[in-house]
């Protein structure tokens, strides 16, 4: 889709001069190539700069180089308050709006569009921290094995088969839910315990599968994934649903879902269990048993340490709710 073409849905009158259309595309093209930025992620820019260059011509801006401080200020305070078109924007959506702000301006000084950045000195709102739920492990065991046994037999075994496979892969590679469906089986290697996952920006990083993991897949691929794919048109994808197509990210979620409600886990609400529960779940347990956090970023596929350090702070907090428990002073 053009990048502003059309403001029309945006309440504005006049489109974008071609010089704000030529900086925001460089911008985005250098998102795009430069940083490897994920499609959800540049869509999300895109929409963000898109009410950005709405704000300018509504203030009857022509180029970057004529935007002060204090009307890249308005914006992101319009953002939080909303308007006849838009709902006001939650502070975690409001800060990632200030970001794709702050990096055009950055960008289009480096480039030499603009002698200055006004953006410098605004500050995004802070998005409260929120610190993934990780279940314990008792609590992730019950859930793998409602999925139904490695044994499993009977019209239903195919599927319950690959349920549990799922779950197991996504506990025991720290996968995201679209990396799982989207691997293939030649990604696998099952002798070595290992697979190739594929995650945002296109990076691409070789784990481990634990060893409950690999019994889960191994009896899926020989005695459910065969009769799966011999109904569909051929896929190479690992995980199929019951047309022999490769399965959605929906419907690993309902494998999920499904599974938690019959452990007597929360499937609703804030406490909900979902894909990415098992994620945090396996990054803490590994930084629980003694792991480093360089080597948990690398499983993970995070870009960067810090995003990692997250979990730390829920061992941490996981450690004082123990000591408050247990220790005979901890309170006065």
């Amino acid at each position: 889709m053009a990048l502003t073409d059309d403001l029309a849905g945006a309440g504005v009158s006049t489109a974008p001069t071609p010089a704000l259309r030529r900086a925001v595309r460089g911008y985005l093209d250098h998102l795009t190539v430069e940083r490897g930025l994920s499609a959800n992620t540049l869509a999300s820019y895109r929409r963000d700069l898109d009410r950005y260059l709405a704000t300018l011509v509504d203030a009857g801006v022509t180029d970057l180089a004529s935007v002060g401080a204090g009307l890249v200020e308005t914006h992101l305070a319009r953002l939080r308050a909303g308007d006849d078109a838009h709902p006001p924007l939650a502070v975690s959506s409001a800060a990632r709006a200030a970001s794709a702000v702050r990096g055009l301006h950055r960008f289009a000084l480096r480039e030499g569009l603009t002698g200055a950045d006004p953006s410098r000195d605004v500050r995004p709102p802070t998005p409260p921290r929120r610190l993934p739920r990780a279940l314990p492990v008792d609590d992730v065991v019950r859930l793998l094995e409602t999925a139904g046994p490695i044994t499993a037999t009977g019209d239903d075994a195919p599927l319950a088969l690959r349920d549990r496979a799922l779950l197991e892969f996504l506990y025991g590679t720290g996968a995201r839910i679209s990396e799982a469906v989207g691997a293939a089986v030649d990604d696998l290697d099952t002798d070595e315990g290992t697979v190739l996952l594929r995650g945002k920006g296109g990076r691409v990083r070789l784990v481990p599968i634990g060893g409950y993991a690999v019994d889960a897949v191994r009896a899926y691929l020989v005695r459910a994934r065969p009769g799966l794919a011999a109904v569909g048109r051929g896929t190479p994808a690992v995980f199929l649903n019951a047309r022999g197509g490769a399965l959605s990210r929906q419907g690993a979620w309902g494998i999920l879902r499904r599974a938690a409600d019959r452990a007597g886990l929360p499937v609703d609400g804030p406490a909900a269990v979902s894909p990415h529960t098992l994620r945090h779940s396996y990054a803490t347990h590994l930084l629980d048993g003694g792991a480093d956090v360089r080597v948990v970023q690398e499983l993970l596929g995070h870009a960067s340490v810090t995003t990692t350090q997250v979990y730390t702070l829920v061992t941490v907090e996981r450690l004082r709710e123990v000591y408050a428990t247990a220790h005979p002073r901890a309170r006065g």
